[in-house]
């Protein structure tokens, strides 16, 4: 295994998981203005964004060559690192409405049905 690859999935996995810790910290919380929505919302595109990309360095020192994220996902969920292939997809999907979407009720709805 390259070293320079084992390093980079693992600093990524590391920001990977801060980002999570941060993003279950406050979806807990009662959200009272804009302010705290938008920052939401931008905990759940920085940790989806990261969850994928750890998982595509990773296999990528495994010998796998994923290109896009969906295929990414599906090679992980075929190599055994994730249980549910489909939940990582849905988040996926609305990680994407969420970066294309520009009126944050419905986005803020869907988040929260993940």
């Amino acid at each position: 295994m390259n070293s320079s690859k084992n390093s980079r999935w693992r600093q990524r996995f590391e920001n990977f998981e801060r980002s999570y810790k941060l993003l279950e910290k406050y979806t807990n919380q009662t959200i009272d203005n804009e302010l705290e929505r938008a920052g939401i919302i931008q905990f759940f595109e920085m940790t989806c964004e990261l969850s994928w990309k750890v998982l595509k360095d990773y296999l990528e020192t495994e010998g796998f060559i994923v290109n896009s994220p969906r295929q990414t996902i599906k090679q992980a969920f075929q190599s055994g690192l994730i249980d549910d292939g489909h939940t990582w997809i849905k988040a996926l999907e609305k990680r994407n409405l969420s970066v294309h979407t520009y009126d944050e009720t419905p986005l803020f709805y869907h988040f929260f049905r993940l």
